[in-house]
Order: C-alpha cells, then sequence, then structure tokens
C-alpha cells in the first residue's frame, strides 16, 4: 500500500474543493441547513452530471466511474471540510454500497445507473428506536404479499429518508433472531403505506427521518434471508466513508484554529505565541495526521477489499470520532467567547463532529466489536 496520492487523485481533490469552495461557502451551508429538504437539487444535478461524485466508485458496468473508495474518500474529506448539505452520504455511501453488497446483477443494472447520475435519491433504513447498530436491533419483520413482500414496522435516525425516491430498508423474517433471518429490501419513496417525518436534529447540516411501515409493498433485494453479511460489510464500508468525512472536518478546524492564533492579539502579542495554545495547536495536528492515517489505510483496505476491512473499519471509525470531536471542541476554546456565538462557524463542525461520532456506533462500541472480531 502507498500512502502517497497519484497526480490523478490530486486532481481529483483540487477540484472536488474549487467546486465545494464556490457551492459550499458558510453562507450557503447556514442557508441550506435551514430548509426542510436539506439540499440544493441544483448542486446535487451538477455534482451528477457535470461532476460525476455520486457514481464516482460504482463500476463502469453499472453506470458509474469505476474508481475505488481511495478517491471516494478524497471526495468525502472535502466534504467534510465543507460541510457539504446534501444526501451524498445516504446515497453513495449507504444505498449504493447497500445494493452493491446485497444484490443480483440485474438489480444491480437496474438500480445503480440512477444513483450514479444523480437522478435517484437513495438511502438505507436499518436504525430502529432501539438506537442499536447490530443484528440485535433489527425488529421490523416482513411478510410474503402477492408477487412480492410487505414491510411493518419504524425505522429511526434515517438520514435523508424523507428526501429519499428509494429507500433500501432491512427486515427480519417474523421468528427468527440474531443475524438470522435477515433481508434486504428496496421500496420507492412515495409506497402506499409508508409515513415519512423529518427529525429535528442537533446537526441541521445533515437531515434525519423516521420512517413508519404498515404493510408498505417492498422487493427483495439479493437473497431472501441472507443480509447480514451483506449489511455487516456495508455498515463496514460505511464506517470507512465517515472517517473519511471526519478527518475532512478535523483539518478545517485545526487550520480555523491556527489561523485565529495567528491573527487574534492579546496582552500585546499574537495568541498563538503562548504556550497554552501551542500545545492545543500542537495536539490537534497530531491527531489529525494520525486519523488520516487510520482513515487512508481504511480507505485502501475497502477498495481493495481486504480481509482486514472489518477490524481497521472498527479502528478507523474509533479513532477519527475522537480526534474530530476533539479538535471540534479545541477549536471553541483557541477562539474564546466569539466560538461559542451562533454566528461563528466553529459550532456547526462541533455538532458534525458530535453526531458523526455517534452515527453507526460510537468509539466505545467499534473498540468492544474490535475486540470482538479479533477474538479478545
Amino acid at each position: 500500500m502507498n500512502f502517497a496520492f497519484s497526480e490523478e487523485q490530486v486532481a481529483l481533490r483540487e477540484t472536488v474543493a474549487q467546486f465545494l469552495e464556490q457551492k459550499s461557502p458558510s453562507a450557503e451551508v447556514r442557508r441550506i441547513m435551514e430548509t426542510t429538504e436539506g439540499y440544493d437539487p441544483e448542486v446535487w444535478r451538477q455534482m451528477g452530471e457535470q461532476m460525476g461524485l455520486q457514481g464516482l466508485h460504482i463500476p463502469e458496468e453499472y453506470g458509474g466511474q469505476g474508481y475505488t473508495f481511495v478517491e471516494l474518500g478524497i471526495v468525502l474529506e472535502e466534504m467534510g471540510k465543507r460541510l457539504l448539505c446534501a444526501p451524498y452520504f445516504a446515497t453513495v455511501c449507504l444505498a449504493a454500497n447497500a445494493v452493491m453488497n446485497a444484490g443480483s446483477d440485474s438489480q444491480k443494472k437496474e438500480l445503480l445507473p440512477g444513483i450514479a447520475s444523480g437522478e435517484t435519491i437513495a438511502t438505507l433504513a436499518f436504525t430502529e428506536p432501539s438506537g442499536k447498530w447490530d443484528a440485535d436491533g433489527i425488529a421490523m419483520t416482513y411478510e410474503p404479499a402477492g408477487d412480492g413482500f410487505a414491510l411493518s414496522g419504524e425505522k429511526m435516525f434515517v438520514i435523508d429518508g424523507h428526501n429519499a425516491d428509494l429507500i433500501v430498508v432491512v427486515a427480519r423474517k417474523a421468528g427468527t433472531s440474531g443475524t438470522e433471518g435477515i433481508s434486504f429490501f428496496t421500496v420507492a419513496g412515495d409506497a402506499a403505506g409508508l409515513t415519512r417525518t423529518a427529525l429535528e436534529t442537533m446537526d441541521m447540516t445533515r437531515k434525519q427521518a423516521k420512517l413508519e411501515f404498515s404493510g408498505v409493498p417492498a422487493e427483495l433485494l439479493g437473497e431472501e434471508g441472507s443480509g447480514w453479511a451483506a449489511l455487516s460489510k456495508t455498515l463496514d464500508q460505511a464506517a470507512v466513508c465517515l472517517s473519511s468525512e471526519m478527518v475532512g472536518g478535523s483539518q478545517e478546524v485545526l487550520d480555523m484554529s491556527v489561523e485565529y492564533a495567528k491573527v487574534r492579539v492579546q496582552f500585546g502579542r499574537p495568541i498563538g505565541s503562548f504556550q497554552a495554545i501551542k500545545h492545543k495547536c500542537a495536539d490537534m495536528l497530531l491527531e489529525t495526521e494520525s486519523a488520516k492515517s487510520a482513515a487512508y489505510y481504511a480507505a485502501w483496505a475497502a477498495a481493495e477489499d481486504n480481509e482486514e476491512l472489518p477490524t481497521v473499519a472498527c479502528l478507523a471509525k474509533a479513532y477519527c470520532s475522537e480526534a474530530y470531536f476533539h479538535c471540534a471542541a479545541e477549536n471553541i476554546q483557541i477562539h474564546g467567547g466569539i466560538g461559542f456565538t451562533w454566528e461563528h462557524d466553529a459550532h456547526l463542525y462541533f455538532k458534525r463532529a458530535k453526531s458523526s461520532e455517534t452515527y453507526l456506533g460510537d468509539a466505545t462500541y467499534h473498540r468492544e466489536l474490535l475486540a470482538q472480531r479479533i477474538g479478545i
């Protein structure tokens, strides 16, 4: 594995960074996060049609660009820096991966081109009111109905669930428990019997929804009863993607802190000359660079579909979560009183850091999961 990026990957980073600098400045983030939809349809269209970002790591045979999780990680890192308000993570990192991991070849050819072009907004609905991230948290049941299936139950904390045209749902066969009897299904966003309610969230830059299913018609995705392996892999890939995004946020708050420490004068000298501020910035730098190493290695493992993916995904998610949250908190401290105000962007990164820390399981959860996976 080579930690150095190729010229093509560097060019991709620069192109995406320039695009997001224009389309996702602070003022635009604040405007969009106040809307119910939580994204700009025109920017989303440009991302798909002009940039090809939605199909970046989707194979060419299914309408994508055919790149890997390494390139996807680069894009997510830049999005994390800019707090992009868009259903990108839900569509690309959750739903698209779920379809690729669980679907048949014909289903991939049917579903992925729309995602790759940006025409289809999709999401993965797997968490429920219990808030558990493992197999025991899946209580929603399915039953045969005509030529397909019907879903009944409730899903919570579904990212962009109220916007999605396509919802990939995880449910289990009645009477099963643990990892047995779990299957994937696809549901149209406007399906009969489906009620979608946008939730009020601490992090307003990433929308979530509650989905209530009452005999909702659904189509089986992949083979019935064999969904746990695909779900586990999808969640590991999502953890890798989220780690890349958190690295971008961590780098941004570090840059904000360093810049402010250079220009803020107290007692006749820049506050960056004070030992306490130097130590904070040095600690933030160490944590951010270490988080990059973990995230980049995890992205490589995902790109290669390496056997280490289950372990390094846990490692990256645990470390990057704590690094980002600590850096975001220290950014507020370095900015002092102004960092606590609504007018300053420091709190936006702090809230994103906290929501990212808990989403898919916090550091404690992933350390325990890592211990189980390596047999400790």
